[in-house]
């Protein structure tokens, strides 16, 4: 397959004026802008870190800093312990270790991330905004299956940008007459108000989004404390966000799809039409849900479906393993194009 460059991703824009063209991020969005703090070298040598015998052990033992490869080792343990009728003092402890990686995990994200709006320099936020901006001008959407802030940073950030995340208030004492603006009580930031217009979808959950067991909230900046600190209070409460950290692509969906949020987002990208251009997604063996939402789009009746799909990759053995895959995508066309080629961050 010829390798493109991201200006043959733009001249196909351009020649499709008629046709959105979505945008897929993945870790290497992250990646692209600090491998130091959103690498899993990183965040493998902070659980590492945190001196806990059995996370240690394991990590030691399976020997690699892919996490949804260590989180499929310990379900199949905890599997094989089952079907052969093993120790459960083991089986509670393995179990124990699993939950505890889980929140490592999580709470590494948390510890490394930049402290602040702010810290991400102001020509990083104008550069990747200016490369968001192209796909959301096409009538297109964002997704994205990253649990950090920086997507939803350089949003809120650069107002110019037309997004929506489906999150809106509602007026809780509303009634039938008039109320003062100064007398006026507003919710949290409740997902769901303003779906019909969402934009921007986090597939996997994100740091600011909580499920409550009645609504899905989300976190928010106030003139007292920033976003972070807001995020670390409730971790620290007990209360954990919305973060899809299971193994395989079955258990990923399965988590999905027992959440109301999590639900609606993958079936908008299973319902996406025209053209997907993915950045920092490497298709991995974990990422069969989502092969299987672009391939339920693509499968939809024209001329309302997928058309085409443009893959960015960083390396040779990227573009090998694209190649070896393509034909599980359903889409009419498959493009390879050079990350490399791309100026998210300046």
């Amino acid at each position: 397959m010829k390798l493109e460059t991201f200006d043959d991703v733009l001249a196909s824009i351009k020649r499709n004026s008629f046709r959105p063209f979505h945008l897929l991020l993945g870790n290497g969005f992250s990646m692209a802008y600090d491998h130091n703090i959103f690498s899993y070298n990183a965040l493998h040598e902070f659980v590492m870190n945190q001196k806990d015998k059995d996370l240690s052990k394991i990590l030691e033992v399976i020997g690699t800093c892919n996490f949804e490869v260590i989180m499929q080792y310990l379900d199949n343990f905890l599997a094989l312990i089952s079907a052969f009728g093993g120790d459960q003092k083991l089986k509670k402890r393995v179990e124990a270790a699993s939950s505890k990686l889980k929140k490592s995990l999580l709470n590494a994200v948390k510890e490394l991330h930049p402290e602040h709006v702010f810290k991400v320099p102001e020509e990083k936020s104008r550069a990747c905004v200016a490369f968001l901006r192209r796909f959301l001008d096409t009538g297109g959407c964002i997704f994205s299956t990253n649990y950090d802030l920086l997507l939803y940073w350089v949003l809120m950030r650069n107002s110019v940008v037309d997004h929506c995340d489906g999150c809106g208030r509602e007026l809780e004492n509303e009634v039938d007459e008039y109320i003062p603006p100064e007398e006026q009580e507003w919710s949290d930031l409740i997902w769901g108000k303003n779906r019909h217009k969402q934009n921007v979808f986090y597939l996997h959950g994100a740091l600011p989004f909580f499920d409550n067991g009645v609504a899905v909230v989300k976190e928010e900046y106030d003139v007292y404390n920033y976003l972070l600190k807001k995020i670390s209070a409730r971790i620290e409460n007990g209360e954990y966000p919305i973060f899809v950290t299971a193994g395989d692509g079955h258990q990923k969906l399965t988590h999905i799809t027992h959440n109301q949020y999590l639900t609606y987002c993958y079936e908008s990208l299973s319902k996406a039409e025209g053209s997907l251009v993915t950045f920092g997604f490497g298709f991995g063996p974990y990422d069969e849900h989502i092969i299987t939402a672009i391939n339920i789009a693509s499968r939809k009746k024209p001329p309302n479906k997928l058309w085409s799909i443009y893959i960015g990759v960083y390396s040779h053995e990227d573009k090998q393993h694209i190649e070896q895959i393509a034909d599980k995508f359903r889409c009419k066309k498959v493009h390879i194009y050079d990350a490399k080629t791309v100026n998210v961050w300046d």
